[in-house]
């Protein structure tokens, strides 16, 4: 574990769901003297924990004045909408981290924290969990899952380019915090669908997907686990996740409803139509993808980085939930809150 003081650290993306977590517990920490945040739009007002600039990663814009005598690089900028347009998202996602990769490397930055997620694993078991050696092939149908795939095989190039550097690649479950609900109700569901219907008693009966059995983690726990790979010598892959794994019979139990046997032609015929109807944001092949996504172990977090999760996945769910229910946000263009209905 290192010791080292006085590091200065660069986040893509923070003014995101994750981004805003690991810029506070960065800016938190005594072992870090600088935070600069790198945002497309920055935040509304002043903030303390961080130095701001404001960088489309599009653009022909330096990124390599930026990373210029950072110690580490914390890439989690992500572009998921519009998943009807693939080529926006893969010059966002794959072509700007490309760019962020070869910037840190320009700028001699000795450390790259990359935002993988657990999207990147080829289809895997429900009813055991994988570790970090898994294939990361992702589900090719799915565009979320293709690019963070794609990432992962041009770290394997960079890593051996590169061999100074320190690359740790982050795979996390679905991340939740009431901060970042609205944003996740528009992005997933629509911006016009009313939060309020994320109430229990709303739902009393709950479809049971074959296959629909998933993790997720808290957005903070997430955030401890990039801090703590900044500031210890740690290099390659985590997972990261919470338990319980959520399947019907764990949200029936939390949403106090019954679940009912759906059968999985049923389910993604249904999401077809209302994606086909630009109903809702989330394609078939992004439920395709999720579905076939394998359970995770975490023991090599816990392991080596000394992390392990502070809330369960139900209560990240729940905080979710809260947070649709409130329209809840935060001062930042992406977690802007907004109450429908």
């Amino acid at each position: 574990m290192s010791s080292a003081k006085g590091r200065r650290v660069v986040v893509t993306g923070a003014t995101g769901n994750v981004g805003t977590s690991v810029v506070r517990l960065l800016g938190e920490d005594p072992q870090v003297d600088s935070v600069l945040g790198i945002a497309r739009r920055l935040p509304d007002g002043p903030r303390a924990d961080a130095e701001w600039a404001a960088v489309d990663l599009t653009s022909e814009a330096s990124l390599t004045q930026h990373f210029e005598g950072a110690d580490a690089v914390v890439h989690l900028a992500w572009k998921i909408q519009p998943a009807r347009d693939p080529a926006t998202t893969w010059r966002t996602n794959v072509l700007g981290s490309v760019r962020v990769f070869r910037a840190a490397a320009a700028a001699k930055v000795p450390v790259l924290v990359h935002a993988s997620s657990v999207g990147a694993y080829s289809p895997g078991p429900k009813d055991r969990a994988v570790d970090e050696s898994w294939p990361t092939h992702g589900w090719p149908e799915a565009a979320y899952c293709r690019e963070k795939a794609y990432l992962e095989r041009v770290l394997d190039a960079f890593e051996h380019e590169h061999p100074q550097m320190r690359v740790v690649r982050m795979r996390p479950a679905f991340l939740f915090k009431e901060e970042a609900s609205s944003e996740q109700r528009r992005l997933f569901a629509g911006r016009f669908v009313p939060g309020q219907l994320a109430r229990p008693e709303l739902l009393p009966v709950l479809p049971d997907v074959p296959g629909l059995r998933i993790q997720a983690l808290h957005t903070e726990d997430a955030a401890e686990a990039y801090r703590l790979a900044v500031l210890n010598d740690v290099r390659g892959a985590f997972n990261l996740a919470a338990d319980p794994p959520l399947d019907a019979g764990v949200l029936a139990e939390l949403f106090g409803s019954r679940a009912v046997r759906l059968p999985r032609t049923v389910a993604r015929s249904a999401v077809a139509a209302v994606y086909g109807l630009h109903l809702a944001p989330t394609s078939p092949q992004l439920f395709d993808a999720v579905l076939r996504l394998p359970i995770m172990d975490c023991t090599r977090a816990r392991d080596e980085l000394g992390w392990s999760p502070r809330r369960t996945a139900v209560e990240a769910v729940q905080e979710l939930l809260r947070g649709m229910r409130e329209g809840a946000g935060t001062g930042t263009a992406p977690l802007a809150g907004r109450k429908v209905g």
